[in-house]
C-alpha cells in the first residue's frame, strides 16, 4: 500500500467517525517512519485503526472494512482493531510516530514506532510476519540490540521469549 492509499483511508476514517486521529498499529505503520518505502514490504490492503480518542468509534470503519463497496471499488481498506489486537513492549503509546501530513482532511495518524511495530510481528509469528520481520531486519530497519531491549519489556511466556529471540537472530544472521 502506497502512502496516499493510507492518506485515503485515514480520510474516510474520518468523515465516518467524525474522529481526527487514529493510531495505526499494523504493518502500514512503516510510513510513519518511512513513507516512501516500496510496496513489496508493505503488501498488506488493511490498514488496521483504532480511534484514540474515543475506541469505541472504531467499529464504524466496518463500512470501510473487508468486503464493503470501499475496499471493492479500492482494493484496500480499513481494519478496526483494538489496544488488545497486538501485543506491544511497554512504552509503546509514548514511542508513536507521526504519520508525515499527507492528504487525509486534517485526520492524523499515529503510527508504532518499527521495533515496536516488529516485536508485534514477532509475537504473532504468521508466515506473513516472518517474511516482514526478515525483510525489516535485511532492510535495516530495525536494529537487532533495539528489539532486545524492547523484548525485555513485553509481557509474554519465557517459551514465547526463547522463541522471538531465536526469530530476531534468524533475521539478523550470525552477526
Amino acid at each position: 500500500m502506497k502512502k496516499q492509499q493510507l492518506d485515503h483511508v485515514l480520510r474516510a476514517a474520518g468523515r465516518i467517525t467524525g474522529e481526527k486521529q487514529f493510531v495505526i498499529i499494523g504493518s502500514q505503520s512503516l510510513h510513519g517512519k518511512y513513507p516512501d518505502l516500496p510496496d513489496a514490504i508493505i503488501l498488506s490492503a488493511e490498514v488496521d485503526l483504532i480511534a484514540s480518542r474515543r475506541p469505541e468509534q472504531t467499529e464504524l470503519l466496518n463500512e470501510i472494512g473487508v468486503a464493503s463497496p470501499f475496499h471493492q471499488e479500492f482494493g484496500y481498506y480499513a481494519d478496526p482493531v483494538d489496544a488488545t489486537t497486538a501485543t506491544l513492549p511497554r512504552g509503546w503509546k509514548n514511542r508513536l510516530v507521526n504519520l508525515p501530513p499527507g492528504d487525509t482532511d486534517g485526520v492524523k495518524g499515529l503510527c508504532l514506532e518499527p521495533h515496536d511495530l516488529a516485536i508485534a510481528k514477532y509475537v504473532a509469528r504468521r508466515e506473513k510476519d516472518i517474511v516482514f520481520t526478515r525483510e525489516l531486519a535485511r532492510r535495516g530497519l530495525i536494529k537487532r540490540k533495539t528489539l532486545l531491549d524492547r523484548l525485555a519489556q513485553t509481557q509474554v511466556s519465557e517459551a514465547m521469549r526463547i522463541r522471538i529471540l531465536d526469530d530476531i537472530s534468524m533475521d539478523f544472521g550470525a552477526d
